[in-house]
C-alpha cells in the first residue's frame, strides 16, 4: 500500500469558466487510455460533465472525478467548475486535493475566478502548475499571459516550458529542464527536434533564470551553483518539486488541449515534480474531545480518518458521500464513526468515481478519493474516523449567498414535498441557504447567482418532480418613530356581569437604530396594581409587530407607563394587555412613524476598466461608496446599498462586466427610507394588501 501513495497523485483543475479545464481532463484521460476518443464540451459528450443541467449550459456545474494510470503513477483528477455561480464547489472540492492546476486562457489572460481559485490554493496550502492553455487560437500570447500571471499571483510563477510558434502556427514546446524540443502532428503525436536555431538565444535565457530560481529552495544546490558548478537534470527536478512543495515558486506550463499539444509533457510534470499524500505529509486534526491536536498520517496502517467534503442526493440511489481519506485504510464494507454527528455510520460498498460511473472496489488506503452511498447521518463537511481514535478536521466554509428568490409550489398541496425536497438539495449544494422569513411569510432560497437558482429548481424537477414558482423577495422593512409623544389607551367594555376595563397611560420615544425594545414602569401610588403591569407592556409588544404605517414590526423605541386608572371589578390581565395595545397604535400613529429599510455591507471586485460603470450603477441604485482597494490587477469597491436595490444585482453585475465582475454581500443595518420613496414603498404594500 505504501508503494501504492508514493505514485498517487490528487490533482485538482481549477480557474475561471471556458478556459478549458474539462476539455484538459478529456485529452488527459484519452493520452493514458482510459476513453478512445476525446469529446467535446460544446457537444456535450466528455467523460466529466453528464448531468443534464451540463449538457443544457455547456459548463461544468459541479466537480467531476476521474483516475487514469500515467507510467506507474496513478493520476486521480478533480475537475471543478469555473461558474462563479457554482464556486463553492470548487472551494469544497479543492480541499481534497494535494495539489492544483491553474488553467489560464492564453487569449484572455487571468480573470477574477481564477484569482478566487488561487486564493483557494493558498488557503489549503495547495502546491500549484499554471498552464497557459489555447495558445492555438488568434491573439493569443503566451508572455503575455505569463506577465499576466507573474502580477497577479505569489509565490512568483516561473517558465518551466517555451511554446514553439504563435496562433495558427503553434506547433510544440521547449522543455527547460530537460533542454528537450518536441513537435505535435494533427493526433497530438510527439517528435523530438532540435531546439530551432532562431529561439536559442531565448531559450539559454530562460534556462538559465530557471535554474537560478530552482537553486534558491537548495542550500547545496546554491553554493555549488554560484561556484560554478554544472547541476544534472535529475538534481533541478528534485530541487524543483522540493521548490513546489514549499510553495517557494509556481512552475508555468504550456500547450493546446484540443491540439493535444503539450498535455503528455504535463502529465509527465505531475508524477515527477507534483506532491503524493506522501509528500503532504501529515493533516493535524482537532481531537473530537476538544483537548489539543491529533496527527493523522497517511499511514495505511494508522487509524481510519477523513472528511466528507462532497455529497449527491439521488432519490433512488439515496445520498452519495464522497470523501478522502487521511489516514488509515477501509474495506469494502464496514462501519466508521462520525464525529459531527456523533454516530457510528455502516456502508455495503466502497466506490471509486469515474465520471458518472461509479466502480466497486475492495479497499482504499492514504490519499484516496472514494464514496459510499446510503449513509443515514453523515452530510458535506463531517470528519469520519475510526471510533478509538476521533478527530475532527476542519473543513471549508461555503462562499456566502448573494441572490434570493421567494419559492412556492406551482401546484396546490405541493408545499412540504417543496421544502422536504430543497433540503436534500442542501445536502448536496453547501452554498444553498433555505429559511422562512417570518415577517414577510416567505419561504426564502439564497444561492450564488440566478443561475445557481435556476439550476437548482431545474434538478428539483429531475429529481424530485416537484415544480415551483421563483418570485422576487419582499423586503424585510421595518418601522420606528421619530418624536416623543404622551397618549393614553383605555379599554372599558360593559357586559352582563364583569365588564372589561383597563387604563393606562404611556410615554413614547425613539431610540438610537439598533437599540430595539425598551419598557419602564414609572407607575406610583398604585395608579395601576402590579400584576397587571407586565399585561400592558406585552400588549404593546404584540401590537408593535404589526406598525401603523404597512404592518412592518416597529423597533427602536422606549415605552413608559406612567398613569392609569383601574376597576376593582372589571380590570384583570386581559383588559390592561388590550389597553396597552391600543395606546400603542395611537402613540405611534402621532410619533412621527417612518420606514426602515436593511442595508447592506457590499464588496464588488471588477477589472479596472469596468470602475466607471460600477460606482455609477452603484450610486443609482442609492449606494454610498466606502472606499476602494487593489487586489493583484483588479479593483475592491466596499460601499453601503439599500437592501430593495440590490435584489437582483447578480446579473447586473454580470452584464456590466462581461462576466468577470464578481461581489459578496452580508447585512449590516437598518436606515431610514428617504421620504419620497417611503411614501411610494408604503402605497404599493398597502395596495397588495387590499
Amino acid at each position: 500500500m505504501a508503494e501504492t501513495i508514493v505514485s498517487l497523485r490528487n490533482i485538482a483543475f481549477a480557474s475561471h469558466g471556458g478556459a478549458g479545464k474539462t476539455s484538459l481532463a478529456e485529452t488527459m484521460l484519452f493520452n493514458a487510455g482510459v476513453i478512445n476518443r476525446i469529446g467535446r464540451v460544446e457537444d456535450g459528450n466528455t467523460a466529466m460533465d453528464f448531468e443534464p443541467e451540463e449538457l443544457k449550459r455547456n459548463s461544468s456545474l459541479s466537480s467531476g472525478f476521474h483516475q487514469f494510470n500515467w507510467k506507474k503513477h496513478t493520476v486521480s483528477l478533480i475537475d471543478t467548475p469555473g461558474d462563479q455561480n457554482f464556486f463553492s464547489d470548487t472551494k469544497s472540492c479543492m480541499q481534497a486535493a494535494d495539489s492544483a492546476v491553474i488553467v489560464v486562457d492564453a487569449v484572455d489572460g487571468i480573470k477574477v475566478q481564477t484569482e478566487q481559485a488561487w486564493d483557494f490554493a493558498e488557503e489549503f496550502k495547495l502546491p500549484c502548475i499554471i498552464f497557459i492553455n489555447k495558445l492555438d487560437r488568434e491573439r493569443s500570447d503566451f508572455m503575455r499571459a505569463f506577465k499576466d500571471a507573474a502580477e497577479c499571483f505569489e509565490p512568483k510563477p516561473m517558465i518551466i516550458q517555451i511554446p514553439i510558434g504563435s496562433e495558427a502556427n503553434f506547433s510544440g514546446i521547449i522543455d527547460l529542464v530537460s533542454m528537450k524540443a518536441y513537435t505535435y502532428d494533427a493526433k497530438g503525436k510527439a517528435t523530438k527536434i532540435d531546439i530551432p536555431s532562431d529561439m536559442q538565444d531565448m531559450v539559454s535565457e530562460e534556462r538559465e533564470a530557471l535554474v537560478e530560481n530552482v537553486v534558491e529552495s537548495d542550500d547545496e544546490l546554491l553554493e555549488r551553483y554560484l561556484e560554478g558548478e554544472p547541476l544534472s537534470d535529475d538534481e533541478i527536478k528534485v530541487a524543483l518539486k522540493k521548490g513546489i512543495l514549499s510553495r517557494s515558486f509556481v512552475p508555468v506550463l504550456c500547450g493546446s488541449v484540443t491540439k493535444n499539444i503539450g498535455v503528455d509533457l504535463l502529465q509527465d510534470f505531475i508524477i515527477h515534480c507534483m506532491p503524493s499524500p506522501l509528500d503532504r505529509g501529515s493533516w493535524i486534526a482537532a481531537a473530537a474531545t476538544g483537548d489539543g491536536e491529533i496527527e493523522c498520517r497517511p499511514d495505511p496502517d494508522a487509524p481510519f480518518s477523513g472528511f466528507v467534503f462532497k455529497t449527491i442526493a439521488d432519490p433512488f440511489a439515496g445520498r452519495l458521500s464522497i470523501f478522502r481519506i487521511v489516514s488509515g485504510t477501509l474495506g469494502a464494507d464496514g462501519n466508521f464513526f462520525n464525529v459531527n454527528k456523533d454516530t457510528s455510520e455502516r456502508y455495503n460498498q466502497l466506490l471509486r468515481l469515474a465520471g458518472k460511473e461509479q466502480k466497486q472496489i475492495s479497499k482504499a488506503g492514504p490519499g484516496a478519493i472514494v464514496a459510499v452511498a446510503k449513509l443515514k447521518e453523515t452530510t458535506t463537511g463531517d470528519t469520519i474516523c475510526n471510533s478509538n481514535q476521533k478527530v475532527k478536521f476542519k473543513c471549508a466554509d461555503p462562499l456566502p449567498p448573494l441572490i434570493s428568490f421567494a419559492v412556492k409550489a406551482k401546484s396546490k398541496g405541493d408545499e412540504d414535498k417543496v421544502f422536504i425536497s430543497l433540503s436534500k438539495l442542501l445536502e448536496e449544494d453547501m452554498s444553498l441557504r433555505l429559511t422562512r422569513n417570518s415577517e414577510t411569510k416567505q419561504i426564502l432560497l439564497s444561492g450564488l447567482g440566478q443561475v445557481h437558482i435556476e439550476v437548482t429548481t431545474e434538478k428539483l424537477k429531475r429529481k424530485f418532480n416537484v415544480e415551483v414558482q421563483l418570485d422576487k423577495p419582499k423586503v424585510p422593512y421595518k418601522e420606528t418613530i421619530t418624536k416623543k409623544v404622551r397618549v393614553q389607551g383605555k379599554h372599558k367594555k360593559q357586559t352582563g356581569g364583569h365588564g372589561q376595563y383597563g387604563d393606562c397611560w404611556i410615554q413614547i420615544e425613539p431610540l438610537p437604530r439598533g437599540k430595539g425594545f425598551e419598557f419602564e414602569n414609572k407607575i406610583v401610588g398604585g395608579a395601576i396594581p402590579r400584576q397587571y403591569i407586565p399585561a400592558v407592556e406585552k400588549g404593546v409588544i404584540e401590537s408593535s409587530q404589526k406598525g401603523v404605517l404597512t404592518g412592518f414590526p416597529c423597533v427602536d423605541f422606549k415605552v413608559i407607563l406612567d398613569d392609569g386608572s383601574f376597576h376593582a371589578v372589571d380590570s384583570s390581565e386581559m383588559a390592561f394587555k388590550i389597553a396597552g395595545s391600543l395606546a400603542f397604535k395611537k402613540a405611534a400613529a402621532d410619533a412621527g412613524p417612518v420606514l426602515l429599510e436593511p442595508i447592506m455591507n457590499v464588496s464588488v471586485i471588477t477589472p479596472d476598466e469596468y470602475m466607471g460603470d460600477i460606482m455609477g450603477d452603484l450610486n443609482s441604485r442609492r449606494g454610498r461608496v466606502l472606499g476602494m482597494d487593489s487586489k493583484g490587477k483588479n479593483q475592491v469597491i466596499n460601499a453601503q446599498v439599500p437592501m430593495s436595490e440590490f435584489l437582483t444585482y447578480a446579473p447586473d453585475l454580470n452584464s456590466i462586466t462581461g462576466g468577470r465582475g464578481i461581489f459578496t454581500m452580508e447585512f449590516s443595518h437598518y436606515d431610514e427610507v428617504p421620504a419620497q420613496i417611503s411614501q411610494k414603498i408604503v402605497e404599493e404594500i398597502n395596495k397588495a394588501k387590499e
